[in-house]
């Protein structure tokens, strides 16, 4: 279908990428399932690999379903171009990777998913990169942490597990005054509950895993380009404004224009980390985009529905949800988050660490797994599991405490995941 900002986000969701396929007339995107593309003849193949000329080569860099894919979710985000691969945290590092050298370092908010602060507090030290965590409500410590190795500021759009919602575009505003860009994980929010790119931030990472395909069947992550970024304003991203050896001397930014980033991450990116997505994945998440905007109204008045309730129950000592009127962050995620602030939250269960695990033994529909975003509703102990790495300080820092456990919403029935909930605080807390 054509470009247009006339069709609406229900549309888009299905029809943004996608056209019949031209040999068969297949009205669904096929799988194609082909490992590398015939090429008309050796000029075609050398235009292709001297990217003087778009098209396929071989699955590891492109391929036509994941192509679709790339396509709808750029669409939804508003962004001009996307790189999809094989998961949230391959999407992360995928994301820094033109930014980054060794001596370079990324300022992150404190309330990341257990497993980012892991791979940015520890693994990333392998290439020669730091992190700095900072509390991204204290702008002014933001501002102090990013110094002249700094490359970028990542946070999460509604951070996992407390649902935490992040004014992005205060955020923004810090970052684009130090010339670096802001990168936001938007895997919780989505784009139908935030656009990151409206409200100042330069580049979107997702694990497609998650609320995108919506159904706990493949993993994926997506890493999406605001276009607007000036790559040659400093001399600080040199993988996108220098020449590049690899390509005769090529400069991206100056080649590629707004488009630059995304032919990076493709050229160089997925060419070397080889962190590909397979095509029978890119299906089963096209599919779920189809109904991405029905299910995430569905978890929005679920999470309401059933955080309003344990709040008001004794044997809870705390629920963070960002869409009660209680939570000190009501006012903003009524502001950045009008749709609504999604389907995660954590509440504390009064009896600590004992007491999470008799709940979460006790549950019946709500499934125990280290997942969120499913059509089905779950719940974790994140201390003694996707924070377990963490110390103390950084679990209570990420709101994922000892008395804490992460419920991630589905799309069942309120009041049957009530009643579930009421029969295992039950035994939990007897």
């Amino acid at each position: 279908m054509s470009d247009t900002p006339s069709y609406g986000f229900d549309t888009l969701q299905i029809h943004a990428g996608s056209r019949p396929d031209p040999a068969t007339g297949a009205r669904q995107t096929p799988i194609y399932q082909t490992t590398a593309y015939v090429f008309r003849d050796a000029d075609h193949a050398a235009a292709l690999f001297n990217l003087q000329e778009v098209g396929y080569i071989y699955s590891r860099l492109t391929n036509p379903t994941v192509a679709v894919l790339q396509e709808r979710i750029a669409t939804l985000e508003g962004g001009v171009g996307a790189v999809c691969c094989s998961s949230g945290h391959a999407a992360q590092i995928m994301a820094l990777f033109p930014l980054m050298q060794p001596g370079c370092n990324v300022v992150a908010s404190t309330r990341l998913y257990g497993g980012t602060v892991t791979q940015f507090s520890q693994t990333i030290k392998r290439f020669g990169w730091s992190a700095k965590f900072v509390d991204f409500d204290d702008l002014d410590a933001l501002r102090e942490a990013i110094d002249d190795n700094t490359r970028a500021v990542f946070g999460e759009s509604i951070a996992n597990p407390g649902g935490y919602v992040t004014d992005i575009r205060a955020v923004a505003d810090v970052a684009d005054a130090a010339g670096v860009p802001l990168i936001i994980d938007n895997t919780s929010a989505t784009p139908y509950l935030c656009r990151p790119f409206e409200h100042g931030a330069s580049l979107v990472v997702h694990s497609t895993t998650k609320y995108l395909t919506g159904n706990g069947t493949v993993t994926g992550g997506c890493v999406v380009d605001s276009g607007r970024f000036d790559w040659s304003a400093s001399d600080k991203f040199p993988s996108l404004s220098a020449p590049e050896p690899a390509y005769h001397g090529l400069k991206f930014h100056e080649t590629f224009g707004p488009l630059a980033y995304t032919f990076h991450g493709i050229a160089i990116g997925l060419r070397d980390l080889g962190m590909t997505m397979n095509p029978q994945a890119a299906h089963y998440t096209l599919m779920g985009i189809e109904t991405l905007s029905l299910r995430m109204q569905r978890h929005v008045e679920n999470a309401k529905k059933v955080a309003a309730w344990l709040e008001a129950d004794p044997r809870v000592d705390y629920v963070t949800y960002a869409g009660l009127p209680s939570s000190p962050y009501a006012e903003r995620a009524e502001r950045c988050y009008p749709k609504g602030a999604g389907g995660l939250f954590t509440f504390a269960v009064k009896g600590g660490y004992e007491a999470c695990v008799k709940l979460v033994n006790a549950l019946e529909i709500f499934s125990h797994v280290a997942n969120l975003g499913d059509a089905r509703s779950l719940i974790i102990h994140s201390a003694s599991t996707t924070h377990r790495q963490l110390t103390p300080e950084q679990q209570e820092a990420a709101g994922a405490g000892p008395n804490v456990v992460r419920v991630s919403i589905g799309i069942e029935d309120a009041d049957d995941l009530i009643a579930d909930l009421d029969q295992a605080l039950a035994k939990a807390t007897a």
